[in-house]
C-alpha cells in the first residue's frame, strides 16, 4: 500500500525520506482564481427557493465544465533516454525498454474534492520525445503518501518517478495524479476514498489532453497502479465504463494491469492487519491512517480518545495533516496495532459501524459490476508481500470474473511489496505493447 518509504523496525528497514521542493505547499483556491463556491462548506438546505436551487444548479454545472481545466503547467525537466535507463536501475526498475528522452511537468488542474466542490489537485504528465503526434496514455495511480512532499510532481526520488519514466521513455504519454491533498493541491488527503481517486485520475488525464496540444492523447486509454493506486486505477476503469467520461472522445480503458493492491478491505486487508499476519509497523500506520483519514469523510467516532489508546489519542490525528514526513509519522505511533487502539477501537473494526460499513462498500466495489470484459491483468507477489495481504487478490479475481472481465493473475515471485512494483511495472509494460503499442 505504501510508496517507497520502509519503517524503522526489529528487521532493519528503513524510512527513506524526500525533502519538498519549495514549491510543495498547500495551494490557495483564491491564489488559483476558484470560484467562491470552492471554500464553501455546505449546500443549500433542502427549503432553499427555487431561485436559488437553480443558482446550485448552474454551479454544479459550471463545476463539471471546469473539471480537467489546466491552471498552471510547470516544466520540470528532460532526461535524456540513457539518464532515464540510469535512474530506473539505480530505483531497482527494469530500464531495457527506455528509448526515448522525456519531458517532465508539473500539472495543477481543476477537479473536485469528496463533497463534489470545486478544487485543485496535482500531478505529473512526462512525454516522450519520440516525434508521435497521437499518443497513448498510460494512468498510473501512486502508492499511499502522508507526506505532500512525497508525491509524484514534486519529488525528486527515484523510486517515486520510476514507474511514470518507465511508461514515457518506451513511448507512451505517462500521466501520474498525485491525489488531493498531496503535492501542491490543498489538503489533507483523502487515503483510500476510491471517489476522488477517480476523479483526480480522470481530471488529469483531460489536463494532459489539453497540455499536450498539438500532440493528441487517443482515447484509449492504459490503467495501472499500485498498493492504494491498484484500486484507484480499477475504480477508474469501472467509473469509465459507467459514462464517467461520456461521449464519443471520451476516454475508455482498453486494458488495467494493477499492482499488490487491497481491493478487499473488509474481507481480506483489515482482517490481516488485525490478525498479525502482515508487519506490524506497517499495519499499526495503515490502521492508523485509516481511521484519521476516514473519520474526517464519514464521521466514525466523536472523539480520538474513542478509538486510540491515551498515550496517542492526542496526536495521532495530526500526524496525518500531510506535513509530516514517513519517518514522523512511524516515530509517533507504536510498534503494534494492539498498542494503538482501544477495545472499543478494535470492536469497529472487527463489526464495522453502519458508517463504517458504508464506507468500505464503496472502497470494495471498484471490481465489481463492470460493463464490459476490458482485460485486467492483477499481479502480485506471493509469499513476500508485508503490507498487503494476498486474498485481496484472489477476491478481486472471482469478483472480476462474475462480471465477465477476462481477468488473469500474474505472480512476481516471492518478493516484497515494493519490489513486487517495480517486477509488476516491468511486466504490465510487456502486456501493454501488445495490448495498445506505443505508436
Amino acid at each position: 500500500m505504501t510508496s517507497h518509504r520502509e519503517p524503522a523496525s526489529p528487521a532493519g528497514r528503513r524510512v527513506r525520506v524526500v525533502a519538498a521542493t519549495a514549491c510543495a505547499v498547500a495551494v490557495s483556491v483564491t491564489a488559483l482564481g476558484l470560484p467562491a463556491a470552492a471554500a464553501a462548506s455546505a449546500r443549500p438546505p433542502a427549503t432553499a427557493t427555487t431561485t436559488a436551487t437553480t443558482a446550485v444548479a448552474t454551479a454544479d454545472a459550471a463545476t463539471a465544465a471546469a473539471r480537467g481545466r489546466v491552471v498552471d503547467a510547470v516544466p520540470l525537466r528532460t532526461l535524456t533516454a540513457a539518464e532515464v535507463r540510469t535512474l530506473l536501475r539505480d530505483a531497482g526498475f527494469d530500464a531495457s525498454r527506455a528509448a526515448y528522452d522525456v519531458d517532465l511537468t508539473r500539472i495543477v488542474y481543476r477537479t473536485v474534492d469528496p463533497e463534489g466542490r470545486p478544487t485543485v489537485a496535482s500531478g505529473l504528465v512526462v512525454l516522450p520525445r519520440n516525434g508521435s503526434r497521437a499518443l497513448t496514455a498510460v494512468s498510473y495511480a501512486h502508492g499511499s503518501e502522508v507526506y505532500r512532499g512525497d508525491a509524484p510532481s514534486v519529488s525528486g526520488d527515484a523510486w517515486t518517478l520510476a514507474v511514470p519514466l518507465t511508461y514515457a521513455s518506451a513511448g507512451y504519454a505517462a500521466v501520474a495524479p498525485d491525489y488531493l491533498g498531496l503535492g501542491v493541491g490543498p489538503g489533507p488527503h483523502p487515503w483510500l476514498d476510491v471517489p476522488s481517486e477517480v476523479t483526480a485520475q480522470l481530471d488529469l488525464l483531460r489536463a494532459a489532453r489539453s497540455f499536450a496540444h498539438p500532440r493528441v492523447l487517443r482515447r484509449d486509454v492504459l490503467l495501472t497502479g499500485f498498493s492504494q493506486g491498484a484500486s484507484a486505477a480499477t475504480g477508474l476503469a469501472k467509473a469509465l465504463q459507467h459514462g464517467a467520461d461520456g461521449g464519443s472522445s471520451g476516454f475508455r480503458p482498453v486494458a488495467v494491469a494493477p499492482v499488490s493492491g487491497a481491493y478487499d478491505l473488509r474481507r481480506a486487508e483489515l482482517p490481516a492487519l488485525l490478525g498479525g499476519e502482515l508487519h506490524p509497523v506497517w499495519s499499526t500506520a495503515y490502521t492508523a491512517y485509516l481511521l484519521v483519514a476516514w473519520n474526517r469523510l464519514h464521521h466514525l467516532y466523536d472523539s480520538p480518545a474513542e478509538v486510540f489508546a491515551p498515550r496517542y489519542a492526542g496526536t495521532v490525528e495530526a500526524l496525518f495533516d500531510g506535513d509530516h514526513p514517513g519517518d514522523q509519522v512511524v516515530g509517533g505511533l507504536p510498534g503494534s496495532v494492539g498498542e494503538l487502539l482501544t477495545p472499543e477501537g478494535r470492536r469497529l473494526l472487527e463489526r464495522p459501524s453502519p458508517a463504517l460499513s458504508r464506507a468500505l462498500r464503496i472502497a470494495d466495489a471498484t471490481v465489481s459490476g463492470w460493463r464490459r470484459p476490458v482485460p485486467v491483468r492483477l499481479y502480485r507477489a506471493t509469499g513476500g508481500d508485508e503490507q498487503v495481504a494476498g486474498t485481496n487478490t484472489d477476491s478481486a479475481r472471482r469478483q472480476l470474473a462474475a462480471s465477465g472481465v477476462p481477468v488473469t493473475v500474474v505472480d512476481v515471485g516471492p518478493v516484497d511489496h515494493l519490489t513486487s512494483n517495480a517486477r509488476g511495472t516491468a511486466a504490465a509494460l510487456a502486456w501493454f505493447t501488445t495490448v495498445r503499442p506505443p505508436r
